[in-house]
């Protein structure tokens, strides 16, 4: 049975699927890895999840705030073994809710071109790609989104 919990970045589930994350896009970024990892810090994610399928964590997410509107959807990641399974879905579902329950009105999020299931799994979530912002301005693998809550 999957169980999602609301918890922070001290949570060492939480923790542990970053790490497997990390690795994960290290393999797909290549040297544009670095780049990305100092964005990427957990120690003030006051907002995460786990999911939890028979109490073993298999996926997580984030998100902090981005302006006085928005938050910034961070550290999406799913197992290998658990993609496909609609874990994905129902993280990101939890984080809007959360966002919207706390005041927010949109979610925003930066991924890069290359993690083509991801930009698939974001429009399928009704994200739009906008503008790169921030950091992400100008970066060609970089691909924003954002998706007004309702």
């Amino acid at each position: 049975m999957l169980k999602l919990i609301r918890t922070n970045s001290k949570n060492s589930d939480f923790v542990t699927l970053v790490k497997q994350l990390d690795t994960f896009l290290k393999q797909i970024d290549g040297d544009d890895h670095d780049f990305y990892k100092q964005f990427n810090g957990i120690e003030t994610l006051d907002n995460t999840i786990v999911a939890y399928y028979n109490d073993y964590p298999v996926a997580c997410g984030a998100f902090k705030k981005f302006n006085d509107n928005s938050v910034e959807i961070k550290r999406m990641f799913t197992s290998l073994e658990y993609r496909g399974k609609q874990v994905a879905t129902g993280i990101l579902k939890e984080l809007e809710t959360w966002a919207k329950e706390i005041g927010y009105t949109s979610c925003v999020l930066e991924t890069g071109k290359r993690q083509v299931a991801a930009v698939k799994f974001y429009n399928k979530n009704g994200y739009q790609e906008i503008p790169n912002f921030g950091q992400y301005i100008g970066v060609s693998n970089s691909v924003c989104f954002e998706k007004e809550l309702k």
